[in-house]
This record gives structure tokens, C-alpha cells and sequence, in this order.
């Protein structure tokens, strides 16, 4: 029998989720996003979310309340008498009466392997720690931040040059169909929960800007695993003479150059964009110049002269 859902997710990647339980026959009574934000060059546009969008062409409600710490807001989401509810990437902390109010619990679609990777950033956080393997968990709701019974889970292997971006796709697109697996046997009861382990407690923090900016002095790994994993938002960074001007230059993608020669870190050492690092080098494969579009490192090349001995900052 189809469940009636609460579905609450915000970004492009709970999309495929909610796409999906609509289309496994599941009601979804109605969709919980974050509020419109401005966009648009000078910020004066209002732009729905990606969910919103979505919930929007499958002709379902769609409710935007900025906090649901309010008795009126807990009575509304309660009064829509769901059997579950569904979460991935909200962006809104449930308080205790809004966990407790579907019948069946809150289920929240997270992106790693708990306990590893709690909280906001953890697909960016398992590339930036040259994490070989993650996955989507599906796991019972609590008040705790990502410390609730896990029911199911898909493991995904992270290649050794794969971005945030590559693995954000291969996750979303998992997470659907785990979701809705997840959904068909708790319909039937056949659904069980396993307690996460206290060991191996990591907390996946938010990207700060300060992290974005290349440091050359780190081994070549570290620099390659944190231009893959800020790619492509919000995007590692370095400064380089371009015309005798300093530009800011977004690297998207990388790869390690073994067997390289030494070189002062952040010294171009080729005319392939390989550069030193304090130990070891990297490739880079893909750039941005402020203001204009990604590029192969090739076609980078034949616009913009970085030579051989030029030292990135």
C-alpha cells in the first residue's frame, strides 16, 4: 500500500529522490523547502529551489517556512497526518514534535558512511580526506545530528581523480533508488534499524572560504584532494602573473604527476600546468580564469602564457 509522505529537501541533489518516490506511487502530501533566495546579477530576483521546482511540476504543495521551531508551523506539518516522512538536504533542523509526528518516523537520505561524515559538507569532507569509499545511508531521524539508527546502505568506491561533483551525481542518483527500497519494505514492516557505532565519529563542517585558497607547500596528495574535492563549488584557487597582472585562476580538476623533478612549490614545471608541491607534483587538467568558463588544460594554455619556472602564489 503507498505510503503518504512529507517530503523536505532544498538542493539539486534531493531531486532525484522525490522524483523518484512519486514516481514508485507513493502521495506525497506535501514538499517543505528553503524559502526563494535572491539571485541574479544584482541579487534582486527571487529564485525557487531546485525541490521547489520540482514539487511545482509534479502539482504538489510546497511550503516554505524559514524556521519550524513555531507551535503553529509543528501543528501544520502535523496536521498533513503522514505516514513518513522523507528528508535529504533540507537545510532545517526538525525539533522533537515534527520528528515525532508521522506515523512512522522521519527518514533522512545522508551522504557518507556513519558515523563518518556527520553534518553539512560530507561528500566534499570524504574527497578533501582521500576517503576511498563512502555511500548513502538511509537512517531513522533523531534529535542528534546525524546520530540515528541506519536501516539501509549503498557503498560507492571515490576514484582517484573524481570531483565533489562527479561523486554528488553517482550519490543523488543512488540515494533515489535507496530511498524508495527503503520506503517498499518499510511498507510491509521488513525494515530494520542498526545503531551506529560510537567509534569512528567524524563531522563533516561546512567549507570555509578560508580553505578554498591552494597552499603549494602541501604534499601533492593533499593539494590534489582539495582541488577535487571544493570542485566545482566552491572551487579551490591560486594567484599567477597572467600579463604581467596577478588573476585569480579556479582549478576544477587535477591529477598527481608521479615522477616528476622537484621544484619550488607552486613552480610550474612543464608546459602541461604540472606543478611542484612540497612534495611531489600535480597535473592540472581543467582551469577557470575569473570571468570566463571552465577549460582543458590545452585549451587554457593556448589563451593564457604560463611558462615553464612561472610560480603560482
Amino acid at each position: 500500500m503507498p505510503l503518504r509522505i512529507v517530503f523536505m529537501g532544498t538542493p539539486d541533489f534531493s531531486v532525484p529522490t522525490l522524483r523518484a518516490l512519486a514516481g514508485a506511487g507513493h502521495e506525497i502530501a506535501a514538499v517543505y523547502t528553503q524559502p526563494p533566495r535572491a539571485a541574479g546579477r544584482r541579487g534582486l530576483e527571487l529564485t525557487p529551489s531546485p525541490v521547489q521546482r520540482e514539487a511545482e511540476r509534479l502539482g504538489v504543495e510546497v511550503r516554505t517556512p524559514v524556521s519550524l521551531k513555531g507551535e503553529a508551523e509543528q501543528q501544520a506539518f502535523a496536521a498533513l497526518n503522514a505516514d513518513v516522512a522523507v528528508v535529504v538536504a533540507y537545510g532545517l533542523l526538525l525539533p522533537k514534535p515534527v520528528l515525532d509526528a508521522p506515523r512512522l518516523g522521519c527518514l533522512n537520505g545522508h551522504a557518507s558512511l556513519l558515523p563518518r561524515w556527520r553534518g553539512a559538507a560530507p561528500i566534499q569532507r570524504a574527497i578533501m580526506a582521500g576517503d576511498v569509499e563512502t555511500g548513502m545511508m538511509v537512517m531513522k531521524m533523531e534529535e542528534g545530528l546525524d546520530t540515528g539508527p541506519v536501516g539501509l546502505v549503498e557503498k560507492v568506491v571515490i576514484r582517484a581523480d573524481m570531483t565533489a561533483g562527479d561523486l554528488h551525481d553517482r550519490l543523488m542518483d543512488a540515494g533515489a533508488a535507496l530511498m524508495v527500497e527503503a520506503l517498499r519494505r518499510l511498507e510491509t514492516g521488513a525494515l530494520s534499524f542498526t545503531e551506529q557505532s560510537k567509534e569512528g565519529v567524524t563531522y563533516a563542517k561546512k567549507i570555509d572560504k578560508g580553505e578554498t585558497r591552494i597552499d603549494w607547500t602541501r604534499p601533492s596528495t593533499g593539494v590534489h584532494n582539495a582541488i577535487r574535492g571544493l570542485s566545482p563549488f566552491p572551487g579551490a584557487w591560486c594567484e599567477a602573473l597572467v600579463g604581467g597582472k596577478p588573476e585569480r585562476l579556479k582549478l576544477l580538476r587535477s591529477t598527481l604527476a608521479d615522477g616528476m623533478q622537484a621544484g619550488e612549490p607552486g613552480e610550474i614545471l612543464d608546459g602541461q600546468l604540472t606543478v611542484a608541491c612540497g612534495n611531489g607534483a600535480v597535473r592540472l587538467t581543467e582551469v577557470q580564469r575569473a570571468g570566463g568558463k571552465p577549460a582543458a588544460a590545452d585549451d587554457f594554455l593556448r589563451g593564457t602564457r604560463l611558462e615553464k619556472g612561472t610560480r603560482l602564489s
